[in-house]
């Protein structure tokens, strides 16, 4: 199923392109129109009321992560924050395809990135503690970066992938030892809502680990909160799960056909009407 407003665009499959490509056709109209209202009930309502929750729970779970194990009593913190933002932004979540995935062996989840609301979304929807792959100009903001940090998140350094190296192994360690990693393989948010080329390097991970790479689509996320605007626009959000891809017997010469068939599969999902 496909929402008109929750995309700038509609495609459509090209007969005469190779299987499984898409051609852009004209922009859907708006379904939705959000005018000042709308703008003000996010600049002075859902807004202030997000940076209140990461405070008061970041302040609080940094603390308390001292008391047991960090990174499962982080990740419970990271929840609840995030069901308090969805739950104030008033924008359900449909999720398909997530119940044929076997969620007690470890994978890694290549998810598109529209949005930084998509972190918010999968902390409800995956139900099961993860980590996540970031950039590291992230550990600049107070208590955000504080959080990533204690919580075992993977820190990646695009500009130094040297630095990474630590980050990397404790990673692979931990997928080893069944723990998901949840990655952003376009390297950054969408600037327009469309799915960015992947990065064959984000598969690196996978490929060592030999772990089953599962494709997520979030369709609705960018029409939500694009990039450069505080301006959140509640809709219907859908996360879409695909099938496991393996990457059984793949080497680190394989990650750029490996990219090539994780973003045919995360288009596909995104794309599907």
């Amino acid at each position: 199923m496909r929402f008109s407003n929750q995309s700038p665009t509609e495609l459509e499959s090209d007969p005469q392109a190779p299987s499984g490509q898409f051609t852009q056709i004209a922009p859907l109209p708006a379904a939705r129109k959000y005018g000042l209202l709308s703008r003000l009930r996010s600049y002075f309502i859902f807004d202030p009321l997000i940076w209140l929750y990461t405070v008061v729970f970041g302040l609080v779970s940094i603390p308390a992560s001292f008391f047991g194990d960090p990174e499962r009593i982080l990740h419970s913190f990271a929840r609840g924050w995030s069901w308090l933002i969805m739950k104030t932004i008033f924008s359900p979540v449909k999720v398909t395809g997530l119940e044929k995935i076997d969620t007690a062996v470890a994978h890694v989840y290549a998810v598109n990135h529209g949005s930084a609301l998509d972190i918010p979304v999968l902390y409800v929807h995956l139900p099961f503690q993860f980590r996540i792959a970031f950039k590291k100009e992230l550990l600049s903001y107070p208590i955000i970066g504080w959080h990533l940090k204690r919580s075992g998140q993977i820190c990646i350094d695009q500009q130094r992938p040297s630095a990474s190296i630590g980050s990397v192994r404790s990673a692979l360690k931990s997928l080893k030892s069944k723990m998901p990693l949840v990655i952003f393989p376009e390297g950054g948010r969408s600037d327009d809502g469309q799915i960015k080329p992947l990065m064959p390097g984000a598969f690196f991970l996978a490929i060592k680990a030999q772990v089953d790479i599962v494709p997520v689509a979030l369709v609705g996320t960018f029409e939500l909160l694009p990039m450069n605007t505080y301006h959140i626009k509640p809709r219907l959000l859908e996360m879409r799960v695909g099938e496991p891809i393996s990457t059984a017997g793949l080497k680190g010469h394989d990650m750029d056909a490996l990219a090539a068939r994780v973003q045919k599969a995360i288009e596909e999902l995104y794309y599907a009407k």
